[in-house]
Protein backbone atom coordinates (compact mmCIF):
# COMPACT_ATOMS: atom_id res chain seq x y z
CA UNK A 1 0.00 0.00 0.00
CA UNK A 2 1.38 3.41 -0.97
CA UNK A 3 1.04 5.74 1.99
CA UNK A 4 0.63 9.43 1.24
CA UNK A 5 3.46 11.57 2.64
CA UNK A 6 2.62 13.92 5.52
CA UNK A 7 4.80 16.97 6.18
CA UNK A 8 3.91 18.57 9.52
CA UNK A 9 5.24 21.74 11.13
CA UNK A 10 5.17 22.09 14.93
CA UNK A 11 5.63 25.77 15.77
CA UNK A 12 5.84 25.11 19.52
CA UNK A 13 5.83 28.35 21.60
CA UNK A 14 7.12 30.65 18.86
CA UNK A 15 6.11 33.59 16.65
CA UNK A 16 3.93 36.66 17.10
CA UNK A 17 0.41 36.67 15.66
CA UNK A 18 1.60 38.87 12.79
CA UNK A 19 4.44 36.44 12.04
CA UNK A 20 2.14 33.43 12.28
CA UNK A 21 -0.34 34.93 9.83
CA UNK A 22 2.43 35.87 7.41
CA UNK A 23 3.98 32.39 7.62
CA UNK A 24 0.62 30.70 7.03
CA UNK A 25 -0.04 32.80 3.93
CA UNK A 26 3.43 32.10 2.54
CA UNK A 27 3.05 28.34 3.04
CA UNK A 28 -0.47 28.29 1.55
CA UNK A 29 0.66 30.23 -1.51
CA UNK A 30 3.75 28.06 -1.88
CA UNK A 31 1.90 24.74 -2.12
CA UNK A 32 -0.79 25.61 -4.65
CA UNK A 33 0.67 23.21 -7.21
CA UNK A 34 1.27 20.32 -4.79
CA UNK A 35 -1.19 17.42 -5.02
CA UNK A 36 0.64 14.27 -3.91
CA UNK A 37 1.29 14.89 -0.21
CA UNK A 38 -0.43 16.28 2.88
CA UNK A 39 0.73 19.40 4.73
CA UNK A 40 -0.10 20.21 8.35
CA UNK A 41 0.78 23.05 10.72
CA UNK A 42 0.49 23.15 14.52
CA UNK A 43 0.43 26.78 15.74
CA UNK A 44 0.21 27.84 19.41
CA UNK A 45 -3.30 27.81 20.91
CA UNK A 46 -4.04 31.57 20.65
CA UNK A 47 -3.38 31.55 16.90
CA UNK A 48 -5.55 28.58 15.95
CA UNK A 49 -8.74 30.50 15.27
CA UNK A 50 -7.29 33.36 13.18
CA UNK A 51 -5.27 30.83 11.20
CA UNK A 52 -8.39 28.74 10.59
CA UNK A 53 -9.82 31.73 8.75
CA UNK A 54 -6.76 31.85 6.50
CA UNK A 55 -6.88 28.13 5.75
CA UNK A 56 -10.42 28.09 4.33
CA UNK A 57 -10.16 26.62 0.86
CA UNK A 58 -6.51 25.64 1.37
CA UNK A 59 -5.04 22.13 1.43
CA UNK A 60 -3.33 22.61 4.81
CA UNK A 61 -4.48 20.63 7.84
CA UNK A 62 -4.58 22.37 11.23
CA UNK A 63 -3.33 20.69 14.39
CA UNK A 64 -3.09 21.68 18.03
CA UNK A 65 0.02 20.88 20.05
CA UNK A 66 -1.77 19.36 23.03
CA UNK A 67 -5.20 18.87 24.65
CA UNK A 68 -6.77 17.83 27.95
CA UNK A 69 -8.40 14.42 28.26
CA UNK A 70 -11.66 15.81 29.68
CA UNK A 71 -14.24 17.39 27.37
CA UNK A 72 -14.99 20.26 29.76
CA UNK A 73 -14.68 21.21 33.40
CA UNK A 74 -12.75 23.10 36.06
CA UNK A 75 -9.27 22.73 34.59
CA UNK A 76 -7.84 26.23 34.62
CA UNK A 77 -5.38 26.85 31.83
CA UNK A 78 -6.28 23.72 29.85
CA UNK A 79 -7.91 23.32 26.42
CA UNK A 80 -10.32 20.55 25.44
CA UNK A 81 -10.42 18.58 22.23
CA UNK A 82 -13.96 19.79 21.56
CA UNK A 83 -12.70 23.39 21.68
CA UNK A 84 -9.97 22.47 19.22
CA UNK A 85 -12.51 20.94 16.84
CA UNK A 86 -14.68 24.02 17.28
CA UNK A 87 -11.92 26.28 15.95
CA UNK A 88 -11.13 24.07 12.99
CA UNK A 89 -8.47 21.59 14.11
CA UNK A 90 -8.42 18.16 12.47
CA UNK A 91 -5.37 16.83 14.34
CA UNK A 92 -3.71 17.07 17.74
CA UNK A 93 -0.15 16.25 18.80
CA UNK A 94 -0.14 14.02 21.89
CA UNK A 95 2.78 12.85 24.02
CA UNK A 96 5.50 15.06 22.58
CA UNK A 97 8.77 14.52 24.44
CA UNK A 98 8.68 18.10 25.73
CA UNK A 99 5.30 17.33 27.31
CA UNK A 100 6.58 14.05 28.73
CA UNK A 101 9.86 15.46 30.10
CA UNK A 102 9.18 19.10 31.04
CA UNK A 103 5.55 18.68 32.14
CA UNK A 104 5.88 15.10 33.43
CA UNK A 105 3.05 13.67 31.32
CA UNK A 106 2.57 9.97 32.00
CA UNK A 107 1.64 7.13 29.66
CA UNK A 108 -1.71 6.95 31.46
CA UNK A 109 -2.48 10.62 30.76
CA UNK A 110 -1.37 10.24 27.15
CA UNK A 111 -3.64 7.20 26.75
CA UNK A 112 -6.58 9.17 28.12
CA UNK A 113 -5.90 11.99 25.66
CA UNK A 114 -5.71 9.49 22.79
CA UNK A 115 -9.04 7.98 23.86
CA UNK A 116 -10.80 11.34 23.96
CA UNK A 117 -9.33 12.51 20.67
CA UNK A 118 -10.52 9.36 18.93
CA UNK A 119 -13.97 9.57 20.55
CA UNK A 120 -14.57 13.13 19.36
CA UNK A 121 -13.05 12.69 15.90
CA UNK A 122 -9.69 14.42 16.24
CA UNK A 123 -6.78 12.58 14.60
CA UNK A 124 -3.97 12.05 17.12
CA UNK A 125 -0.31 12.38 16.24
CA UNK A 126 1.25 10.21 18.94
CA UNK A 127 4.91 11.00 19.66
CA UNK A 128 7.36 8.40 20.92
CA UNK A 129 11.13 8.53 21.31
CA UNK A 130 14.11 7.66 23.49
CA UNK A 131 16.62 9.83 25.36
CA UNK A 132 20.33 9.81 24.55
CA UNK A 133 21.27 7.70 27.56
CA UNK A 134 18.57 5.17 26.62
CA UNK A 135 19.94 4.86 23.08
CA UNK A 136 23.51 4.56 24.33
CA UNK A 137 22.51 1.79 26.71
CA UNK A 138 20.68 -0.12 23.93
CA UNK A 139 17.22 0.53 25.39
CA UNK A 140 15.71 2.21 22.30
CA UNK A 141 13.34 -0.59 21.35
CA UNK A 142 12.21 -1.33 24.91
CA UNK A 143 11.45 2.38 25.48
CA UNK A 144 9.51 2.70 22.22
CA UNK A 145 7.58 -0.50 22.93
CA UNK A 146 6.72 0.73 26.43
CA UNK A 147 5.46 4.07 25.10
CA UNK A 148 3.38 2.42 22.36
CA UNK A 149 1.84 -0.06 24.79
CA UNK A 150 1.21 2.67 27.36
CA UNK A 151 -0.64 4.85 24.86
CA UNK A 152 -2.34 2.26 22.63
CA UNK A 153 -2.14 -1.11 24.36
CA UNK A 154 -5.71 -0.93 25.70
CA UNK A 155 -7.29 -0.16 22.31
CA UNK A 156 -8.81 -2.79 20.01
CA UNK A 157 -8.31 -0.69 16.92
CA UNK A 158 -7.32 2.74 15.62
CA UNK A 159 -8.41 4.51 12.42
CA UNK A 160 -6.28 4.30 9.29
CA UNK A 161 -5.69 8.06 9.64
CA UNK A 162 -3.87 7.60 12.96
CA UNK A 163 -0.33 9.05 12.94
CA UNK A 164 2.72 8.08 14.99
CA UNK A 165 5.81 10.30 15.12
CA UNK A 166 9.17 8.86 16.11
CA UNK A 167 11.17 11.67 17.67
CA UNK A 168 14.45 10.64 19.31
CA UNK A 169 14.76 13.08 22.20
CA UNK A 170 18.51 13.43 21.59
CA UNK A 171 17.81 14.84 18.11
CA UNK A 172 15.13 17.42 18.96
CA UNK A 173 16.47 20.95 18.64
CA UNK A 174 20.05 19.74 19.04
CA UNK A 175 21.12 19.83 15.41
CA UNK A 176 21.78 16.09 15.68
CA UNK A 177 19.65 13.91 13.43
CA UNK A 178 19.22 10.17 13.44
CA UNK A 179 20.77 8.77 10.30
CA UNK A 180 18.20 7.55 7.75
CA UNK A 181 19.11 3.96 8.62
CA UNK A 182 18.77 4.60 12.38
CA UNK A 183 15.36 6.20 11.82
CA UNK A 184 14.25 3.41 9.46
CA UNK A 185 15.23 0.77 12.00
CA UNK A 186 12.90 2.29 14.61
CA UNK A 187 10.13 3.01 12.09
CA UNK A 188 10.24 -0.63 11.01
CA UNK A 189 10.02 -1.71 14.66
CA UNK A 190 6.96 0.55 15.19
CA UNK A 191 5.25 -0.77 12.06
CA UNK A 192 5.82 -4.35 13.18
CA UNK A 193 4.35 -3.49 16.60
CA UNK A 194 1.28 -2.05 14.86
CA UNK A 195 0.97 -5.20 12.74
CA UNK A 196 1.07 -7.48 15.78
CA UNK A 197 -1.36 -5.28 17.73
CA UNK A 198 -3.84 -4.12 15.08
CA UNK A 199 -3.22 -6.31 12.03
CA UNK A 200 -1.63 -6.11 8.59
CA UNK A 201 -4.15 -3.65 7.16
CA UNK A 202 -3.55 -1.05 9.86
CA UNK A 203 0.18 -1.58 9.67
CA UNK A 204 0.08 -0.80 5.96
CA UNK A 205 -2.17 2.26 6.38
CA UNK A 206 -0.87 4.13 9.45
CA UNK A 207 1.70 6.81 8.71
CA UNK A 208 4.87 7.00 10.81
CA UNK A 209 6.70 10.33 10.78
CA UNK A 210 10.25 11.14 11.77
CA UNK A 211 11.01 14.21 13.88
CA UNK A 212 14.29 15.59 15.16
CA UNK A 213 16.30 18.39 13.53
CA UNK A 214 14.68 17.82 10.12
CA UNK A 215 15.92 20.32 7.55
CA UNK A 216 16.07 20.77 3.76
CA UNK A 217 19.50 19.15 3.68
CA UNK A 218 18.39 15.79 5.13
CA UNK A 219 14.74 15.47 4.10
CA UNK A 220 15.32 13.59 0.86
CA UNK A 221 17.50 10.91 2.46
CA UNK A 222 14.99 10.43 5.28
CA UNK A 223 12.05 10.17 2.90
CA UNK A 224 13.85 7.58 0.78
CA UNK A 225 13.47 5.03 3.58
CA UNK A 226 10.65 2.52 3.20
CA UNK A 227 8.85 3.09 6.50
CA UNK A 228 9.33 6.86 6.87
CA UNK A 229 6.05 8.40 5.66
CA UNK A 230 6.74 12.02 6.49
CA UNK A 231 8.27 14.34 9.03
CA UNK A 232 7.32 16.39 12.07
CA UNK A 233 9.41 19.54 11.71
CA UNK A 234 10.30 21.95 14.51
CA UNK A 235 12.60 24.91 13.93
CA UNK A 236 12.73 24.60 10.15
CA UNK A 237 8.93 25.00 9.99
CA UNK A 238 9.14 28.56 11.38
CA UNK A 239 10.49 29.98 8.10
CA UNK A 240 8.51 29.51 4.90
CA UNK A 241 11.63 29.17 2.78
CA UNK A 242 12.99 26.17 4.69
CA UNK A 243 9.59 24.57 5.31
CA UNK A 244 8.60 24.80 1.64
CA UNK A 245 11.91 23.19 0.66
CA UNK A 246 11.12 20.34 3.03
CA UNK A 247 7.57 20.03 1.66
CA UNK A 248 8.95 19.79 -1.87
CA UNK A 249 11.62 17.22 -1.02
Amino acid sequence: MQRRALIAGNWKMNLSLKEAISLTKEIANGILDIEDRDILIAPPFPYLYPITQLLKGSKIYLSAQNMHWEREGAFTGEVSGLMLKDVGCTHVIIGHSERRIIFQETDEQIARKINTALEIGLCPILCVGEKLEERESAQTFSVIKSQLEGALGHLRSVPDSFVIAYEPVWAIGTGRTATPSQAQEVHSFIREWIRKKFGEEKSSAIRILYGGSVKPENIRDLMSEKDIDGVLVGGASLKSESFLKIIRF
